[in-house]
């Protein structure tokens, strides 16, 4: 038996950095991945979202490993993002079950793709938590509009929320492949049912769906939030000119009356 760890070690990894401090026999890399060889029948598998997935490797192992790409990261156990699934070599069986695989031969390719599938479940995680962290703060001010009528937050915070908001969504439209199934599945009909296997058994499409319904509903708040905004300083704004024009008015009276006198 073996298992496949996948963890958050950072935010995001430089990939090319990762492959000079690393310096293992790499079998695939671009500029978001990196799938490297740590000795036989074990592999290293890189994201640049900040994940790194370890097949095959003891703790210790794991921990050198996250040591040297993150100097001042945790060890593995007390990371608050990991998955871990078993890995079963079995002649002619080929089954993904709730939290192991069971692959008919030690493949290099279906071996990635499990790797690659629990390593998509942890970015989930942490975008999960991102997203209910901003749906938190978002209920704050609309807690607040219920029960005052009034919307404590300033432009340029607003503006700012905005931006997060739509850079988190950028950020899991680039870094997940949940509804693309990767090149070394397009042409192995196994390999493409392990992978489809992989993702109904992570539930990937649902809580990326589920994701993406909550920054749906982050965003329309944000656009109301954004109307009430532009409303109030264009209240600002008719109240100044509505005082300028009466500041015109009376020098004007005034001007007349110094004149008659």
């Amino acid at each position: 038996m073996h298992k496949v760890i996948a963890l958050q070690i950072a935010p995001s990894i430089n990939i090319r950095k990762c492959r000079e401090a690393l310096a293992l026999p790499i079998l695939f890399t671009d500029s978001d991945e990196l799938f490297l060889s740590n000795g036989e029948e074990k592999f290293v598998y890189v994201f640049q979202y900040g994940i790194v997935a370890f097949f095959n490797h003891n703790s210790a192992e794991i921990n050198s490993i996250v040591k040297t790409l993150m100097p001042e990261a945790p060890s593995w156990e007390d990371q608050e993002l990991s998955e871990t699934i078993k890995v079963y070599i079995k002649k002619g069986v080929q089954e993904v079950a709730f939290d192991q695989v069971t692959l008919p031969d030690f493949d290099q390719e279906a071996i990635r793709l499990v790797m690659l599938n629990t390593s998509q479940s942890v970015a989930l995680d942490k975008y999960l938590e991102i997203t209910d962290s901003l749906l938190a703060e978002t209920k704050v001010y609309t807690k607040s509009l219920e029960l005052t009528g009034k919307f404590n937050i300033s432009g340029i915070k607003l503006k700012r929320f905005i931006g997060k908001v739509l850079n988190i969504k950028n950020q899991i439209s680039e870094n997940l492949y949940i509804f693309d199934s990767p090149d070394i599945t397009w042409e192995n009909e196994s390999l493409n049912s392990l992978h489809l296997a992989l993702k109904q058994t992570f539930d990937l499409k649902d809580r990326y769906r589920y994701i993406y319904e909550r920054i749906a509903i982050i965003k329309e708040d944000l656009e109301l939030f954004k109307d009430i905004m532009e409303h109030r300083e264009s209240s600002k704004l008719e109240w100044i000119i509505i005082i300028l024009i009466l500041v015109e008015v009376v020098d004007l009276f005034v001007i007349r009356i110094l004149k008659l006198i």
